[in-house]
């Protein structure tokens, strides 16, 4: 599983605080907890619309100090996005891609000849589509623009954007779905999700989650925004991943199990 540390996001007000005074030592150590519990990249969204590129530096700056897990540049803004590649060490991600307005046309340039990998979400000027049907052709829009672009599959991660299940009780089967066509289109492509969006609205929320996580796993999800220190999770994620046969002989969820990975608390 490719794990998004999600954990330095301004819109956490613990962050956020920490971002107006820039207090360097919460985001450091943020960054390295995320990246000693074996965090594929580390998000950085600032969550602030003045001077939000000058902000990124500042959080990319103390992300690296401690650890050198690729950045997730994280911002609505695709100018943000591509304005902030130039302070990471090394190649990470891009949150996000869409079919709404210039999206794709600011971001897809900048990275088509980089190792630079993107989050690309199913949605258009229209919002959030409801079916199946016009989710796929938001997918397959964005798949001809990086074929446009020398983008392969395989650095694309593609967000079907669940949505919330108390409003829509078949947010898991719209989800699962889209996954099941994608992953047939295009068996190198990513399939990764906020899964917490699903939760949205509903008590303990973990018990959505949670199993969530398993069913989207089995549906071809192999990237996820997560906080790769809540050991609930990533018990279930190793857990999943050993039933479906995806880690062999369960190498790594023992391995998981004699680093500490699964024992330590969470931020």
């Amino acid at each position: 599983m490719i794990i998004i540390g999600e954990k330095i996001n301004g819109s956490i007000p613990v962050v956020a605080k920490a971002i107006a005074e820039r207090d360097e030592s919460l985001i450091r150590e943020r960054a390295k907890m995320q990246a000693d519990a074996n965090a594929t990249y580390i998000d950085c969204c600032a969550s602030v619309e003045k001077n939000e590129v000058e902000t990124l530096k500042w959080m990319i700056d103390q992300i690296q100090s401690v650890t050198d897990v690729p950045i997730c540049i994280d911002s609505p803004s695709a100018q943000a996005c591509v304005d902030a590649i130039p302070f990471c060490n090394k190649p990470g991600l891009i949150n996000s891609v869409s079919m709404e307005g210039n999206k794709v046309e600011t971001i897809f340039p900048v990275i088509a000849d980089t190792e630079w990998e993107c989050v690309a979400l199913l949605c258009d000027d229209e919002g959030i589509p409801k079916s199946i049907e016009r989710r796929m052709d938001v997918f397959n829009n964005i798949m001809e623009k990086a074929k446009e672009y020398r983008i392969a599959p395989s650095r694309l991660h593609i967000d079907p954007l669940v949505v919330t299940l108390s409003t829509d009780e078949e947010a898991l089967l719209s989800f699962v779905e889209c996954c099941h066509q994608i992953r047939k289109a295009y068996p190198d492509v990513h399939i990764t999700s906020g899964l917490s969006n699903i939760s949205f609205g509903l008590p303990m929320r973990k018990y959505i989650n949670l199993p969530f996580m398993v069913l989207a796993i089995n549906a071809g999800m192999d990237s996820a925004i997560v906080d790769p220190t809540n050991t609930d999770m990533l018990g279930v994620i190793y857990g999943a991943e050993a039933l479906l046969g995806i880690d062999e002989y369960c190498l790594n969820y023992i391995e998981a199990y004699r680093d500490g990975l699964l024992t330590k608390k969470e931020l």
